[in-house]
């Protein structure tokens, strides 16, 4: 056989099997897809209706900027603070609330004034800080001490010697976590710190802020005193300005500074919460609570902590009303007072509510910031087809998690209220949080339009459930899926 030959027969074999292949696969992918997972239940349309409503509309950002561009800082217990509750009193009835009103409380007051402090020696230079809320000031003129080093809190709870005259200063860097895991264990510092101090005899502590963030920025917040130890001040630096403190110390040096803060407790003051309802058509007792905090410190105008918060309850509120949505229980709006000086309107909420928190079939409050969240927490005792409903029209992920439902829901929780939460992506949340920083600017408002659907969508379902979320239904592993 010749070579041509043999080529042409080699050739010939290889199209009939290119051939016969072509027709398998053709012949396989003319077959149909076995699909054994049940397709999913359709949309409800008002629901899906509403959904986009919300995303579109940009309901909570245009709440959230009229707040800090009209109100600004609202620092509890201040003449800011009564400013907003009436100008949320006037939003809420605006865009079509029922039953506004303010409920009012008193509570300790607290001011800020001049904040300075300095290294003396050995590298005379100015440092950034800021008073903690509820820090007594310092002597008239400030004090100038030696400092001591603590790279922990553990470290300090862990001295025994006496720091008498000194100044402590307690380092400590907290972790960027998407749920904010770090901020508890970096926060014990900013809470005890100085009656750690106090107990061993210092005369002031500054701690490194409770942040994320390396910008020039201290991060202020409440602390709290042990009523058994003297009341010394206390007071955050920037991170910059802690990482220069530790270098110095890294070479040995001593450190000598000066501080002086001069805040003022003002006495009992006025705070309240505001409140405004969507009456339920046929359960109108029985409530489902979604709120906000509407106070804030003061260094920023409050917007991400929490004009956010309020923007998402309010603006999920005004989505529901301009669809013409009727819900059968009531859901009730709740822009909470006092919250960053000891959740003070929320325990005042639970006070007045506690003959009738068994009416509160679910509760839930925004205070994460502005992103979008990530996953759904169910932490309700019964109802978690409800709220995986929600999970699904949200296309998130639902998992069965204690979950106290936002700071303010705490008191609520502890009394047994079933609740909820939307769990916002907070990875960059305490680089904002309570400094300069926190200002209108950081919020998306297509981020934010995502949170306002969700408390919207979750709201109508909870509230037109037939489900009574206060039942145990046995369901308390942790689950994924929608």
């Amino acid at each position: 056989m010749t070579k041509r030959l043999l080529l042409s027969c080699a050739a010939a074999l290889a199209l009939a099997a290119c051939a016969g292949e072509t027709a398998e696969v053709e012949t396989r992918a003319e077959a149909p897809a076995v699909d054994t997972k049940p397709a999913a239940p359709a949309i409800d349309p008002t629901l899906a209706a509403l959904k986009q409503r919300a995303l579109s509309e940009k309901y909570g950002y245009a709440i959230v900027e009229g707040l800090t561009t009209e109100v600004g800082q609202r620092l509890a217990g201040t003449e800011a603070e009564a400013r907003a509750r009436d100008w949320t009193v006037a939003k809420f009835e605006e865009i079509g609330l029922q039953n506004v009103r303010v409920e009012p409380f008193t509570i300790p007051g607290w001011e800020r004034g001049l904040e300075e402090a300095s290294i003396v020696s050995p590298n005379p230079q100015q440092l950034y800080i800021t008073a903690l809320g509820g820090s007594v000031a310092t002597p008239s003129g400030g004090i100038e001490a030696p400092v001591v080093f603590f790279p922990t809190y553990d470290d300090l709870e862990g001295h025994t010697e006496d720091l008498s005259g000194k100044i402590v200063f307690i380092s400590g860097r907290m972790k960027k976590a998407p749920d904010g895991a770090g901020y508890g264990p970096a926060n014990r510092k900013r809470r005890t710190g100085a009656t750690e101090g106090a107990k061993r005899g210092a005369l002031a502590v500054v701690i490194r802020s409770v942040g994320t963030d390396s910008h020039r920025f201290p991060h202020t917040g409440q602390m709290r005193y042990d009523p058994d130890y003297p009341r010394i001040p206390i007071a955050a630096l920037s991170g910059p300005d802690a990482d220069q403190l530790e270098r110095t110390f890294e070479r040995g040096q001593d450190v000598v500074m000066k501080l002086q803060i001069t805040p003022i407790a003002t006495g009992d003051r006025p705070s309240g919460n505001v409140i405004g309802e969507i009456v339920g058509s046929e359960r109108p007792d029985e409530i489902v609570l979604i709120g906000g905090h509407l106070d804030s410190w003061d260094l920023g105008t409050g917007a991400v902590d929490d004009g956010a918060g309020i923007g998402v309850s309010a603006g999920a509120a005004q989505a529901i009303i301009e669809a013409g949505i009727q819900p059968k229980r009531t859901i009730r709006v709740v822009a909470f007072g006092a919250e960053e000086v000891g959740l003070l309107g929320a325990y005042a909420y639970a006070e007045k509510y506690k003959d009738a928190v068994g009416q509160h079939v679910l509760a839930t409050e925004s205070d994460f910031g502005a992103e979008a969240p990530y996953e759904v927490h169910i932490g309700s005792k019964s109802g978690h087809d409800v709220i995986r409903e929600a999970a699904r029209i949200m296309e998130l992920p639902a998992m069965v998690k204690e979950t106290t439902g936002g700071p303010d829901i705490i008191p609520l929780a502890a009394a047994g209220v079933p609740t909820m939460r939307f769990q916002q992506d907070g990875t960059d949340y305490f680089d904002l949080h309570h400094t300069p920083d926190d200002t209108l600017d950081k919020i998306d408002p297509d981020q934010l339009a995502i949170n306002t659907a969700a408390f919207a969508v979750m709201a109508v379902l909870a509230a037109n459930a037939d489900t009574d979320f206060r039942t145990p239904d046995g369901d308390t592993k942790t689950t994924e899926g929608n």
